[in-house]
Formats: C-alpha cells, structure tokens, sequence
C-alpha cells in the first residue's frame, strides 16, 4: 500500500478539519440511507443455503466418476486417479472455508448476544446445524481439518489454524448438533422465507437435525462402535424425517437468461456434455436390475438412435488419455431431464430414503429397538421413496413390480448389507460427496477401477487431497496433518472413519 509523506497528509488532514468544523452532522449525511451497517442474518442464510447446498450435487468430473455415476473421459485429470490440487481441489477448499465464514458471522457478530432470546436463539440453531451439515461433508472428504481454529470472530482470527483430527472433529459436531436441535423453539422468531428449504419451519429443522444425527453416527460405525450405536439410537428417538414431504431439498429455477441457482447436474451437463457421460457400472446395475429409473436418467447411444435399434451403453472411468472413443457409441444423460433448460426439479440433499436404508442397516444390527426382521420393509420404503422423487416420478405399479424383483433381502448379514448399500447407491445419483462417503464406509456396491493407474496405482481415491495454497501458507500445520495419514496427502490416505478393507 501506498504511504503519504507528511507534505501529503496535512493539506489532507486540513481538508477534513475544515470539512468537519463546517457541519455537527458529517456522520448523518455520509450514511448512506438505503446500505444497512450490518447485513441480515437473513440474507447470509440465504446466500449459505444457494452456495453450499447446490454444490453438493456438483464435482461430477471427480467424485462421480470415482463412484461410477459419469465418465468424464480424458478430460478432468482426478476422473484419471490423477491429482489435480491447483486446480480441483484449492477452489473447493476455498468455496467451503469461506461457507463456514459466513455462518460464523450470524453468531459472531449478527445475533450476538441474542443466544437465549427468541428474535435469535432459534435463527442461530438453523444456521448451526446447516453450518455441521458443511462440516461434516468437509471432513468427510479431507479428513483431518482447520476445525476449532475456524470461523473465529474478526478479534481472534487464527491466519495459520491447526488441524484437528477427524474422531475429534465428528464427536464436537454431534454433540454441537445435540445443543442446536435443544435450541429450537416454534414460539421463536424465524427465518421465513429466507429459508429456501424449510421456510423457517421449526418442526421440520428438528427432523432434519435428528437425520443428520442419524446419518453421523452411522458413519462412524465402523471407527467407534459404541459412539455410532448411541448416536444412532438417540436419533431415531426424535422426530425424524418421516416420509418424502419432509426430505431436505434446494428449489432450483431454469436456466433461460437465469444462472442463480439451478440444478447443478443440469448446470454441468449443459457446460460440457464430454465431462458428464454416464458409467458403465450405473447404467449396466439399472439395466441388470430392469430398473424403470434408466430411461429418466440416460439417453440411448446416438448411433444407435440413427440405426433405428436403441440401446443403453456406459463408458467406461479411467480409461487413460491414449483410448480412442466414439461418443456417439455411448450413452449421455436424458435430454428430455438433464438439457431442458426450462426444468425446476429439486435438488434433494437429506431425504426420506436415506433414512429408511440407514434403518434398515440399524435394524439388521438390532439398534435402535428394530430387528432384523424389520431390515426388509424399510429397505423397501427406500426404493420407494427414491423412485418417487422427480425427476423419476415413476408410477406405483411399475416400482411395485421392481420391488416384487429387487425388494426381498436374503443371505447373511453381510450380503443383506451388500443390497441395501448398492440400492443406496442407486438413489444417491446426483449426490456425489454422499455416495462417495458411503462407498468408503461400507466397500458397498463392489465397484472395479478403472485401468488407468493415475497416481494411485489404479485403486479409486479414498480422500480428496488439501489444497495447494495450505502446502505454502500454512504449511507448519499442513505438514503436521499429513503426517498422521498413513500415505501422506495423497488419494491413497483413508479418513479416519474408513475402517473396512
């Protein structure tokens, strides 16, 4: 920054002693009228739920196609197990840091104060339970993370923060969850409209706190037993997200003229086609399975199209960079749901089904009071529910035939748990970050890499890696992180939740 010297800055300093010995009202008159001194709470949630909310659809090119939903071909180098950190993974990392930020103003600084009174003691436990959501799915990607040093009020910033661990992490975050779910009060205040997704709705909030709760200790399960089993029966005591009218969804707008906040498949579909064809494994399961989702979800190849004889192809992930292919010879997304420019369908982000099959696999372990002999029927109210979503909307006597085919469970608990957690899979399409995170934490659906061996020796990333800029920045802390992972920040390090060989 550019200094004045002192024959600059007194001509100044004498132009301001004369402006303010000429008026008693230079604060009044230079407060601009319609600019507010503090932002709403309000607006912040907002601005909290279009940008964090959405983008957990997005990351197609990576997550997706580590978990076989699309085939980016050669052109996103992560679709390839290849690291990509400056360009990936920093503005990630950065997009999800500065969500936190801006949740930790309406405690900080907007509604300070305000903890126990009923103009904002409900406000703050809406936007602190959206704020774990954002940390869980960080954690759940990273791992190890800037946690209890972020988010600081503006008075005791931490520029270079410590790394917490994630077992440290998910224990603050339930229960920081238990005492934000306590805080809710129908008789409070709200957000209103502000809320896209629950418009303010009290009841509803509690629910999905109570899902969240649910899905967090379920997650756990295989790194801390008894803290999972606690979590999990505690959540399934409260009111929880009952049927699809209470799922937790983002309304979207269409795309004519309107970039703010439509769906985010439709948006990176219609920004390249060539990052989000669909895989051979989603599309081979949907039609092994017969599964009346497929014509929603995928197109038949072009050429096919043309020699009058339509089928259903997948490409293949990780092919490499020296595969030759036709595109026309496979399938991309539904042109009628996924390139309509005009299409508002949701974006669901905690739904019905998620319950149902977590229930399911707390049934088989007998948690929760449920039995196994239980796991069968919520399995089947997952398939249902999933299915009745748009852009699915299928007809009841069609999801009532393909639960007649795929709805029994049979075999071991082990085998039990294959099919529920491949269905799972199924109705997280368009839900990366979460597909991701139940496929590592269960090896559920068995999906084979692709043949190029990247920087993993051809094994699917089990993490995301940091950012570029903490390796320079904070780069203390970043080397102390990376030297609890048992392969360094690389895509072959596991979370510490991802227990299962």
């Amino acid at each position: 920054m550019k200094r004045l010297t002192i024959k600059q800055w007194l001509p100044v300093a004498g132009l301001f002693w004369s402006i303010t010995a000429c008026t008693n009202n230079f604060e009044e008159i230079n407060t601009s009228p319609t600019a507010p001194r503090n932002v709403p709470a309000e607006y912040i949630l907002s601005q909290s739920q279009l940008s964090g909310l959405l983008a957990e659809g997005q990351n197609w090119w990576q997550v997706g196609s580590w978990m076989q939903h699309w085939a980016s071909g050669s052109l996103s180098a992560p679709s390839q197990y290849l690291e990509d950190r400056d360009l990936y993974e920093t503005g990630n990392w950065a997009t999800h840091y500065e969500l936190i930020k801006n949740l930790a103003q309406i405690r900080n600084q907007l509604l300070k104060g305000q903890e126990t009174l009923p103009n904002g003691r409900t406000k703050l436990a809406i936007a602190k339970i959206l704020e774990i959501f954002y940390w869980q799915r960080m954690t759940d990607f990273w791992g190890d993370i800037p946690y209890t040093q972020a988010g600081l009020q503006d008075d005791n910033l931490a520029l270079l923060p410590k790394y917490d661990k994630q077992e440290d992490i998910y224990k603050a975050l339930i229960a920081d969850l238990d005492a934000a779910i306590g805080q809710l009060n129908a008789n409070d205040v709200s957000y209103g409209n502000a809320d896209f997704v629950y418009k303010g709705d009290v009841a509803k909030w509690r629910k999905f706190g109570n899902a969240l709760k649910l899905r967090m200790g379920m997650r756990i399960r295989f790194a801390d037993p008894a803290l999972a089993r606690k979590t999990v029966e505690e959540a399934l005591r409260g009111p929880i997200i009952e049927s699809n009218a209470d799922n937790a969804a983002m309304p979207t707008v269409t795309q004519d003229g309107n970039p703010f906040g439509y769906h985010p498949i439709i948006g990176g579909y219609n920004s390249s086609k060539e990052l989000n064809q669909l895989a051979n494994t989603l599309v081979d399961v949907l039609q092994d399975k017969k599964d009346p989702r497929l014509p929603r979800i995928a197109e038949p190849t072009e050429n096919s199209k043309k020699a009058g004889k339509p089928i259903y192809r997948g490409l293949g992930v990780a092919l490499g960079n020296n595969v030759i292919i036709n595109r026309d010879d496979y399938s991309y997304a539904n042109n009628t749901v996924f390139n309509d420019r005009k299409a508002t369908f949701p974006y669901y982000f905690l739904t019905f089904s998620d319950m149902a099959f977590f229930k399911a696999e707390a049934a088989l372990l007998g948690w929760g009071g449920l039995t196994p002999a239980q796991a069968e029927g919520f399995y089947q109210a997952g398939i249902r529910a999933t299915m009745q979503l748009q852009p699915y909307s299928i007809a009841e006597a069609d999801i009532a035939e393909y639960i007649g085919r795929e709805g029994k469970l049979a075999g071991t608990e082990e085998q039990q748990l294959e099919q529920i957690m491949t269905q799972k899979w199924l109705s997280l399409f368009m839900r990366h970050y979460e597909a991701y995170a139940e496929w590592r934490r269960t090896g559920y659906p068995k999906l084979k890499p692709g043949p190029n061996p990247g920087t993993t020796n051809g094994q699917i990333p089990r993490r995301g890696v940091y950012s570029s800029t903490e390796r320079i920045r904070n780069a203390a802390n970043y080397q102390e992180a990376t030297s609890r992972f048992s392969n360094g920040d690389t895509y072959l390090s596991r979370v510490w939740w991802d227990k299962r060989q």
